[in-house]
């Protein structure tokens, strides 16, 4: 290989590593806050995904979270549990996932990218082979949410290796010791769970949220959002006055679970979010 094509390799692996430190540092600038729409790959459909993840960047999302579809997603509600069931039927397998990625990145090669799901499809599938392929399509990040820190260390390292951060969850239960933890391994952004629950649930108290998300960011070296029970433009105003982003997913995906095609999908993401991107612009 040329020198100058390893020199474009390289470029492209450091852009690949900084994409969500540097869309936080743009954010940050401009006094914006980070709206992070998840959405399950392939539901409503497997032709929908890339289309809709297109519509929501247009409609102001700054970062995506894609959901890897599992037969048993234990800490999601019946509204993104049944998701899961209908694109695991489709055929939505982790290599579908990772080509959805690729398939995004041919038009953009900004908006950062978190692959959310749980470790067993992933050991299936083998952490390194998993970590190279996320990788070379353009994943960013990588939050497993049934892994704890205590076992995360071999995961980490691997993903790390190949300029993938490794996003941790901190809940209202997490007491002091164990934030520490959390914060000292934290990349990319730390997602704060905003009440003890499954996702989509209901019971979010916006001045409960806040304070502790005041905690949290006070001893957190990267960015805090913050997730679960985020409905709407209202409460994710409410959130994300006290938090650097917040993130949508049992909402938005209820929202485009009955498409009857891509376009449409697509049509019905942009919708959703595009009152959410208003209400945090205000907040400026």
């Amino acid at each position: 290989m040329s020198a100058a094509a390893l020199h474009e390799r390289a470029g492209q692996a450091s852009a690949r590593r900084n994409r969500i430190e540097q869309r936080f540092a743009e954010l940050a600038g401009r006094g914006r806050k980070a709206l992070i729409p998840f959405v399950t790959a392939g539901d409503p459909s497997l032709d929908a995904t890339v289309p809709v993840l297109h519509a929501l960047v247009d409609a102001g999302a700054d970062v995506l979270e894609i959901g890897m579809p599992f037969s048993d997603p234990m800490a999601d509600g019946p509204v993104i549990q049944r998701s899961s069931e209908r694109a695991l039927a489709r055929g939505a397998s982790l290599t579908y996932v990772l080509e959805c990625v690729k398939q995004f990145r041919r038009r953009d090669a900004e908006t950062p990218i978190v692959l959310m799901g749980y470790l067993n499809p992933v050991e299936i599938f083998g952490i390194d082979a998993f970590a190279a392929q996320a990788a070379q399509a353009g994943v960013d990040g990588v939050l497993l949410v049934d892994l704890p820190p205590e076992e995360a260390h071999e995961t980490r390292a691997v993903l790390a290796r190949q300029g993938i951060a490794m996003i941790v969850l901190a809940a209202p239960t997490t007491d002091a010791t164990r934030l520490a933890q959390l914060t000292a391994t934290a990349s990319g952004y730390l997602y704060y769970v905003s009440f003890a629950g499954v996702t989509g649930a209901a019971g979010l108290d916006a001045d409960i949220v806040g304070a502790r998300l005041r905690q949290v960011r006070a001893a957190c070296p990267v960015p805090v959002v913050a997730g679960f029970g985020i409905r709407d433009a209202v409460g994710a105003a409410a959130v994300a006055a006290e938090a650097d982003g917040v993130v949508v997913g049992s909402a938005l995906v209820a929202a485009i679970a009955d498409a009857a095609d891509p376009e449409e999908a697509a049509s019905r993401a942009a919708a959703f979010l595009a009152p959410l991107r208003s209400a945090l612009d205000a907040l400026r």
